[in-house]
């Protein structure tokens, strides 16, 4: 079991950068692949990016790809996503979450995530 909780939200303008943390509680951090979802106001809540358990393996949103990158750091329980070139659009409440399906195809969807954090806000300015 994991507990993640997010940091590094923040207000930033357009063509900026921002890297939020997840860091998770718990001896079991390497046993989840983990992701980053973001709700946008009045929207649902979308699939980001996703990293398997030993950071090998990568999958992004084509709306972040060129912009964004997913890390871990198992060593200190902690997952990154580095944030560049933020556009207004990216204005959105940025939560992780830890699966334990290994399935890649599974990654995108919230369903198959067990554990979620409350979520940081990010809001880009234009």
């Amino acid at each position: 079991q994991v507990q993640p909780v997010e940091t590094g939200g923040g207000l930033v303008q357009a063509g900026g950068s921002l890297r939020l943390s997840c860091a998770a509680s718990g001896r079991t951090f390497g046993n989840y692949c983990m992701g980053w979802f973001r709700q946008p106001p009045g929207k649902e809540r979308e699939f980001v990016a996703a990293i398997s358990r030993g950071g090998a393996a990568t999958v992004s949103a084509d709306s972040v790809k060129d912009r964004f990158t997913i890390s871990r750091d198992n060593a200190k329980n902690t997952m990154y996503l580095q944030m560049n070139s933020l556009k207004p659009e990216d204005t959105a409440n940025y939560y992780c979450a830890a699966t334990s399906n290994l399935d890649r195809a599974n990654w995108r969807i919230p369903h198959f995530y067990e554990y979620w954090g409350r979520g940081t806000q990010v809001t880009v300015s234009s």
